[in-house]
């Protein structure tokens, strides 16, 4: 979602430049934020007339450990609020993450598997990925049963693809053609 990513990047800047000193303070509790604004029940609370920016913010910290142990949190969250921004905290958060990680040098991988990786297994794939990649790589697993067996990783807008579904794929289209 374009519009959502244009809206969260000046949050995320901001944030970034602004906890400079702290990122690894900042990153947990923009993460426990980004989790606690997907909650459905909260956004429909949010939206809801009746509820004041100061009650919808008085919830969150109430809720939220990490958050109501910063100011820069608070204050955070308390602008998030006012401009109605809820619903754009977790690409906020993401793109935090991204900014946080290219400072270190690292970027997001995700490798899709239809099987669980053992955390061996995850050294050992990592080890090659960053090799391919070249470059420091942040993992992450989700299963996805459709994939049959073999692994697809993202890595940005790069994508390795060696799942017995895409291989299946490229089968059938050099038969029909």
């Amino acid at each position: 979602m374009a519009e959502l990513a244009t809206i969260a990047r000046p949050y995320a800047e901001a944030l970034f430049q602004a906890a400079a000193s702290d990122l690894a303070a900042a990153s947990l509790w923009i993460r426990e934020l980004s989790v606690l604004s997907s909650n459905d029940d909260l956004q429909a609370l949010a939206a809801n007339p009746n509820y004041t920016v100061a009650q919808i913010f008085d919830l969150i910290v109430a809720v939220a450990p990490e958050t109501g142990k910063s100011d820069q949190a608070k204050n955070f969250l308390q602008a998030v609020l006012q401009n109605r921004r809820l619903s754009a905290l977790p690409e906020i958060a993401a793109q935090f993450q991204a900014l946080k990680n290219a400072q270190a040098g690292y970027f997001d991988a995700v490798i899709y598997s239809a099987f669980p990786i053992d955390s061996l297994a995850l050294s050992e794939l990592g080890t090659l990925l960053e090799a391919k990649f070249k470059r420091k790589l942040n993992l992450s697993v989700e299963i996805n049963e459709e994939l049959i067996g073999g692994v697809r990783v993202v890595v940005g807008d790069e994508v390795l693809d060696t799942s017995v579904k895409a291989r299946l794929e490229q089968m059938k289209a050099a038969l029909t053609v």
